[in-house]
């Protein structure tokens, strides 16, 4: 019965392979759908903060016309678009549309004693033309809520007095200024509305009115202010995201997402299926780099966010600050407008690269009706991958895991489509990589040790001190004390270089298996607009390197399976303490250098930016620099030395990168594709020189070494 499951097992790994060879199949058709959908859209739309430049204004000496002039000096640089708020007390006294005053000021004002236990608020509008365009939206606000106000006439001008604190008056928030967005119109630029949820209860009826006047003047995207999108916080009792959906689908406008915020904002992703994904990613400039950042540097940002992350709306925020040493305040709108315009300017540089100022459009993303038959293809495919890895551990497995991977997926896909599909991406993509180097790991015992490990064999024992001789294999490599050799007899250096690259390309190979499997699960709009995100990628950054590790120092003849339990059972001691403690500084480090997030040296950089203006495309450090060229010298060494083996740990980084790469859904399919394949190229170039580098020290030291030693013992 054993001999016949043993059987069994080695048919069913040669039917895995088949099985996971197909979901690679099946996932190239899907990668050709999202990559005719990345081609799609390619109009960027360049906005500027509206209430950035109202705010700069109040410290000039001639605050409307700074605003009229830059509104001017913003359109002719390349900016097309200006964003504009829900507006309260405070952005209308900073336009110029009003005056208030608490009671106490307000006595003074008119001469009189201030009133005993009153505490209002005094509105004054600066002209008749304010009165007659701001004076309802004024009203309407405090009529939301509920306040009482009357008529307050002062000094030919005329107001209302509302019985609230300032301090409560402020924070109530109103409809768009009308005057302000009749400004920006007249400046021949277009509007970006941001709302806030802050206006409740939601009101259908006017946000009827409002979406239909803003559709008049052009308007076709939104924006949200706040971490919660409109209508989200009265969804419960109301229903108000699904009639504010609604309302953006009658008059055709669509929704921006901001990349990068600490957290996506409340109601975002419900509102993008509502309105059938007409979604258009933002990136903001913030203003602290608006300031200090160089216009090459900023050019740089966005090209590289429009090229690599389907950016297609930038939005710049202004600043002003004291300068002390030239006793005035200095603002960053005009040199935002110098790095928008001109040949090497924003807007040229994006446009050279192909990507046109204009009115970006969402993602056509329908799939065919033949995708969701193939999707399933390649979640058998990734089942198979998690199958196979588990047998290359743990032999006899490979069937009984699959099954039960099989009925987990259904299982998980009933309960929640989305996890199942990250769940069985994130298993072939720290699969393949692992298996790619078990693999390599084979060959390398097979002309070292014997053929002792074949994926997914029985015999486990590899501890070469023992005196059995089923342990001593044709090929292994015994001192003369019975014990393991650290080298191995020595092949010529052109067939040990031979041997390297293939064991090198067919790793390479197995591991890139998973990448159709990744973007083949992974094939949906949400990821590509980041409303969702791949899971789980730190393990990603990590379990290869220890699942490979483990092979090498336990599938080997340095280790066997029997002493780890004595490894276990040891004390700990100072030196354990201080391995852990170099080892996790280690992977600190490397988890610090992944992810958007990770952290880079100035002079990288720089690297960084020739790679990108050299190439189109910038190939990943930790790949071309460090695991490849390593891995390709490790491959060299593992047949003559024991310790290289330590290298291919190392190496294990590359191939998961290459993975990772692809998991960066946001990123064009074709960018990543020629990230890696660059990122191949050098890393191989890079580890022939250092096999090169490697022959020519140590012949020196063959060489030299023994006249040396001769040299000191006399």
């Amino acid at each position: 019965m054993f001999l016949r499951w043993q059987q069994w097992n080695r048919r069913a790994k040669t039917a895995l392979w088949i099985i996971a060879l197909l979901g690679v199949a099946a996932a190239l058709p899907l990668g050709a759908v999202r990559m005719e959908m990345e081609r799609g859209s390619k109009q960027v739309e360049y906005v500027f903060d509206y209430r950035d430049i109202i705010e700069i204004s109040e410290l000039q000496a001639s605050p409307q016309e700074f605003v009229t002039e830059h509104l001017e000096l913003l359109k002719k640089s390349g900016v097309t678009t200006m964003a504009v708020y829900e507006s309260s007390l405070k952005e209308l006294l900073q336009s110029g549309r009003l005056t208030y005053y608490n009671s106490r000021d307000a006595a003074l004002l008119q001469g009189k004693f201030e009133p005993v236990r009153q505490n209002f608020t005094y509105i004054l509008f600066n002209g008749p033309e304010e009165e007659e365009k701001v004076g309802p939206i004024v009203r309407e606000a405090f009529d939301h809520i509920d306040a009482a106000y009357t008529s307050w006439t002062f000094d030919g001008r005329n107001g209302i007095v509302v019985e609230l604190p300032v301090a409560e008056s402020l924070m109530k928030t109103m409809t768009f200024d009308p005057m302000s967005l009749e400004a920006i119109q007249n400046a021949g630029l277009r509007i970006l509305p941001r709302f806030s949820d802050r206006m409740r209860p939601y009101d259908q009826d006017e946000m009827d009115m409002l979406l239909g006047s803003l559709s008049e003047l052009g308007v076709n995207r939104v924006l949200f202010d706040g971490d919660t999108v409109k209508g989200a916080s009265d969804q419960a009792e109301l229903k108000s995201l699904d009639g504010f959906a609604e309302l953006l689908n009658k008059y055709n406008i669509g929704i921006a997402t901001i990349e990068n915020l600490k957290k996506p904002q409340k109601g975002i992703n419900k509102l993008a299926y509502l309105t059938n994904y007409n979604v258009v990613r933002l990136y903001s400039l913030s203003e602290k780099d608006g300031l200090e950042m160089s216009p090459g540097a900023i050019t740089d940002r966005f090209l590289l966010a429009a090229k690599d992350r389907n950016i297609r709306m930038f939005f710049l925020n202004g600043t002003i600050q004291s300068n002390t040493e030239k006793a005035k305040y200095v603002h960053s709108v005009d040199k935002l407008s110098e790095t928008m315009k001109g040949e090497n300017g924003v807007a040229a540089t994006l446009a050279e690269a192909g990507f046109e100022p204009g009115t970006p459009q969402p993602f056509e993303f329908d799939q065919p009706s033949w995708s969701k038959p193939l999707r399933g293809i390649v979640a058998i495919g990734a089942v198979a991958l998690i199958a196979l890895l588990a047998g290359a551990f743990v032999p006899g497995v490979y069937i009984p895991v699959f099954l039960l991977g099989i009925a987990g997926s259904a299982g998980l896909y009933v309960m929640n489509s989305s996890i199942m599909e990250q769940a069985l991406a994130l298993g072939a993509a720290i699969s393949a990589p692992t298996l790619g180097l078990v693999w390599v790991m084979n060959r390398i015992y097979s002309r070292t040790i014997g053929e002792r490990r074949m994926i997914g064999g029985t015999d486990w024992s590899v501890g070469r001190s023992q005196s059995s001789k089923a342990l001593h294999q044709p090929g292994a490599v015994y001192d003369n004390g019975g014990r393991m050799s650290w080298v191995f007899p020595a092949l010529t250096t052109g067939r040990r270089f031979g041997i390297a690259i293939n064991w090198f390309v067919v790793a390479t190979l197995i591991s890139l298996m998973a990448v159709p499997m990744v973007f083949g699960l992974l094939n949906n709009i949400t990821y590509s607009l980041v409303l969702e995100q791949f899971r789980g990628v730190s393990l990603l950054h990590l379990a290869p390197i220890a699942l490979v590790a483990v092979y090498v120092f336990l599938y080997n003849g340095q280790l066997s399976i029997g002493k780890l339990r004595d490894i276990l059972s040891k004390p700990i001691t100072l030196t354990w303490i201080l391995l852990a403690a170099v080892i996790g500084a280690i992977g600190y480090y490397y988890l610090s250098r992944t992810g958007n997030a990770g952290q880079v040296s100035s002079i990288e950089l720089l690297i960084r930016g020739w790679l990108e203006s050299t190439f189109g495309v910038r190939p990943r450090f930790k790949e071309f620099l460090l695991a490849h060229p390593l891995l390709l010298l490790g491959l060299f060494l593992s047949l003559r030395y024991r310790a290289a083996w330590l290298l291919v740990i190392i190496g294990s980084i590359g191939q998961l990168s290459m993975v990772d790469t692809f998991a960066h859904i946001h990123t064009p399919l074709y960018i990543s594709i020629i990230r890696v394949l660059l990122g191949l190229g050098a890393g191989i170039v890079i580890g022939c020189i250092l096999i090169l580098a490697w022959q020519l020290v140590e012949g020196a030291l063959r060489k030299w070494a023994p006249a040396i030693i001769r040299k000191f013992a006399e």
